[in-house]
């Protein structure tokens, strides 16, 4: 059986430096990730993190990465630009897929990926409930018509990117605010899925809803066995990110 080779990038600051957040995930949010998809025995899964040796992602490393979850929010900056590059040839060859999570939404990788400023509006934590917008999406199978987290970190709209090509999850607050919490792109040959749940100091990657999309997730954004290949020397476009809207 052909396996699928996860990558689960995490910057590990938190879980490191503040006791709080290394009381809710001891393994770190990569290593609790790493054991609801380890049950899948076609995943390989490696753990990744910003302080490791080429930020996690040696080039041996990333080459054979089918799928990249990324998860950051106080180092944004630190991550290198010619890796970012290198992760969106990548994803737009359609050799690599990728799932940002959370505060991922300000990582240069999903900026530069997607083409947007990611800016967003957020607020204190409260109970979230999780509506599945579209109950067709292979991301959304197995997935009820509602869910709710007793604890999430608020995001709310405006949200600043690209009109999704699908928006899977929409949620809705206890103080009132809505976000569209799940949300998918296609950029060249690959795919993207962003998901908002994951706040460091919150347990919604200990919800089994959160877990299931996570790995319906990994099989909708791992590479397509396309008939064609991008030809070596093909044009790329890069997208110039501004804080405009902050």
């Amino acid at each position: 059986m052909s396996k699928i080779n996860v990558v689960i990038w995490n910057e590990f600051r938190h879980e490191r430096n503040e006791e709080g957040c290394r009381a809710v995930y001891p393994e770190g949010i990569h290593g609790c990730i790493r054991n609801f998809l380890k049950v899948n025995e076609d995943l390989e899964i490696t753990l990744a993190a910003l302080d490791d040796p080429c930020q996690g992602l040696p080039d041996e490393l990333l080459e054979k990465t089918d799928v990249l979850i990324w998860w950051g929010h106080m180092a944004h900056g630190e991550v290198s630009d010619e890796l970012v590059e290198k992760i969106r040839q990548r994803v737009y060859a359609g050799k690599t897929g990728l799932i940002v999570l959370h505060s991922g939404h300000h990582s240069k990788v999903f900026k530069q990926v997607v083409g947007t400023t990611g800016n967003l509006s957020w607020g204190r934590d409260q109970k979230e409930v999780v509506w599945n917008l579209m109950p067709s999406h292979p991301i959304a199978a197995g997935i009820p018509e509602h869910f709710t987290l007793d604890l999430e970190e608020l995001y709310c709209e405006p949200f600043y990117i690209p009109q999704p090509d699908a928006l899977v999850f929409g949620s809705w607050y206890e103080d009132g605010f809505i976000f569209r919490s799940g949300v998918c792109f296609l950029r060249g040959l690959g795919k993207v899925f962003y998901f908002q749940p994951g706040h460091e100091f919150d347990r919604s990657f200990y919800n089994p809803y959160v877990q299931r999309i996570i790995k319906n997730a990994v099989y909708w954004v791992k590479p397509a066995d396309v008939g064609y290949t991008v030809p070596e020397g093909a044009p790329n476009v890069t997208f110039k990110v501004t804080d405009e809207f902050n």
